[in-house]
């Protein structure tokens, strides 16, 4: 397996991979999930693509976007990749609405951060709506903090980063 399995107190990630993909079709075509995210609710092909970016990016560097399990049922994604506005190695969380409410992305997200960080990555952004509280307190709580105000698409983004020292 490329990467690291990683567990927290209820979780286990693992890098995303092929045997993921009928899940990832769920998660990025659910609007709950993922209308907020940078270029919308995606469909199969899209996946299909991103899913083929995701396996390479691990075998490049040895880091990337893992899924998340709770007892053994997917509920979603967190992790890390290039982001496409040459922002940087972007720090991203994702989870189907029926899973929100409990902590769960906070969870995930912190563990995956600690990987990407222990790997030797030096410096990671997150980037959120102005109006995304729930994101903005995750962040927040991880150790991001915000850096930088953008507009894009007529949205106030807030730009996050966290460096290794």
């Amino acid at each position: 397996m490329l990467g690291r399995e990683i567990r927290t107190a209820r979780l286990v990630l693992t890098p995303v991979n092929w045997p993921d993909l009928e899940d990832m079709v769920a998660l990025k075509g659910n609007a709950g999930a993922f209308a907020r995210m940078l270029g919308g609710v995606r469909n199969r092909t899209t996946t299909e693509q991103e899913m083929a970016e995701d396996v390479s990016f691990w075998a490049r560097r040895n880091v990337g976007i893992f899924s998340i399990r709770e007892n053994g049922r997917f509920v979603g994604i967190t992790g890390v990749h290039e982001r496409p506005d040459g922002r940087g190695l972007g720090l991203r969380f994702s989870i189907f609405p029926w899973a929100a409410g409990r902590g769960i992305a906070r969870e995930a997200a912190a563990a995956a951060l600690r990987y990407v960080l222990d790997s030797g990555e030096k410096r990671i952004v997150a980037v959120t709506r102005e109006d995304n509280l729930a994101s903005r307190t995750v962040l927040g709580s991880l150790g991001l903090r915000h850096t930088t105000t953008f507009d894009r698409d007529g949205d106030t983004m807030f730009l996050y980063e966290i460096t290794a020292d």
